[in-house]
C-alpha cells in the first residue's frame, strides 16, 4: 500500500493582495500540518491575487523562482509537506504572464509548474495559453497538475494518465452557478482514467463573480474521499478537508478494468483535429 494523506483547502483570496493572501496559506497550512502530518496541501486557482485583477496581473506576476516561491518553499519545508497552489507567473518578458500552478516539495524546492492550456474567452486576453501537460515525480507517486477550466476537457486528464500520473491536481475558480459541472468533471476524470483527482475551489464573491468551493478528493472508481461542503446557511466555506487515499489503488483498477490497454488510438484522428 502507498497511503498518503492529501489535504484540500479553500478560501476567499483578497483581491490584489498577495501578501495577505500569502500569510492566509501560512495561517492554513500550519493550522493543518498542527493537527496531522499531511504530505500535500492543495490550494486554489491564482490563490495569490484572486481572479478579476485584468491589465492588474501584469504588475502582480511573478517570476518563478521569485518572492512568492520562496515565502511558499519555506512554508513547505517548515511543515514538511508538498504545496500546490495557483498563482499569476511571468517569464523575462514583462507582457507574457501566464495562469500557473506550481508544485514545491518537503525541500522547498519547485518540483514543477504548470501553465493553464484551456483559458476561458475572457482570460485569452490576459493570459498566454500554455502548450504542455507534464507529469512530475514526487515521494509519493506521479503527478499531474490542472487548472479550472482544464478538467472540461477529458483529453488533458487522459493525456497526464497515459503519461503515468496517479494523481491529478486541480486547482480552480469555478463559478457558484455551474458547481454542478466541477463536481461532475471531478468524478469523471477520475473515473475514466482510474485516478485519484483532488480539485481545490476557491469561495467568495468579486466585482461579477462568484466562486462556489465543494472543494473534493476522488478516488479511482469514482468515490469521494473527502469533500468540503456548506455551511449552516447554504453557502460555501472557508474550510479543509484531509483524505487518506491508497495510490496503488490506480494499478489495481487499471490492472482489473483495462481501460488503458483497451484503448484504440487509431480511431481517435478526430479528437486531435482543429474545430
Amino acid at each position: 500500500m502507498r497511503e498518503m494523506y492529501i489535504a484540500i483547502a479553500q478560501f476567499q483570496p483578497k483581491l490584489g493582495e498577495v501578501q495577505a493572501n500569502l500569510d492566509r496559506i501560512a495561517d492554513i497550512v500550519t493550522h493543518i500540518c498542527a493537527t496531522q502530518h499531511v504530505h500535500l496541501i492543495v490550494f486554489p486557482e491564482l490563490a495569490t491575487t484572486g481572479y478579476e485583477c485584468g491589465v492588474k496581473f501584469a504588475e502582480l506576476a511573478e517570476q518563478i523562482p521569485g518572492f512568492t516561491i520562496e515565502m511558499m518553499g519555506a512554508l513547505a519545508e517548515k511543515n514538511a509537506t508538498h504545496i500546490a497552489f495557483g498563482m499569476a507567473a511571468k517569464h523575462k518578458v514583462e507582457s507574457v504572464v501566464y495562469d500557473a500552478a506550481v508544485l514545491i516539495g518537503t525541500d522547498g524546492a519547485v518540483i514543477g509548474q504548470y501553465h493553464k492550456v484551456h483559458l476561458k474567452p475572457e482570460e485569452r486576453p490576459i493570459f498566454r495559453g500554455g502548450f504542455r501537460l507534464p507529469v512530475f515525480e514526487t515521494s509519493f507517486g506521479r503527478v499531474g497538475l490542472v487548472l479550472g477550466w482544464d478538467l472540461a476537457f477529458p483529453e488533458a486528464a487522459r493525456a497526464l494518465a497515459i503519461d503515468g500520473a496517479e494523481l491529478v491536481i486541480a486547482p480552480a475558480n469555478w463559478e457558484t452557478q455551474a458547481i454542478d459541472e466541477w463536481q461532475t468533471y471531478l468524478r469523471a476524470r477520475a473515473f475514466e482514467n482510474s485516478i485519484f483527482v483532488a480539485g481545490a475551489n476557491r469561495i467568495g464573491d468579486e466585482y461579477t463573480y462568484a466562486f462556489g468551493g465543494e472543494s473534493a478528493v476522488v478516488g479511482p472508481r469514482g468515490e469521494l474521499c473527502a469533500h468540503v461542503g456548506k455551511d449552516d446557511q447554504d453557502r460555501p466555506k472557508e474550510a479543509y478537508t484531509i483524505a487518506k487515499v491508497d495510490l496503488d489503488l490506480v494499478k489495481k483498477y487499471r490492472e482489473e478494468l483495462q481501460t488503458m490497454q483497451s484503448r484504440q488510438p487509431a480511431v481517435y484522428r478526430a479528437v486531435v483535429r482543429n474545430y
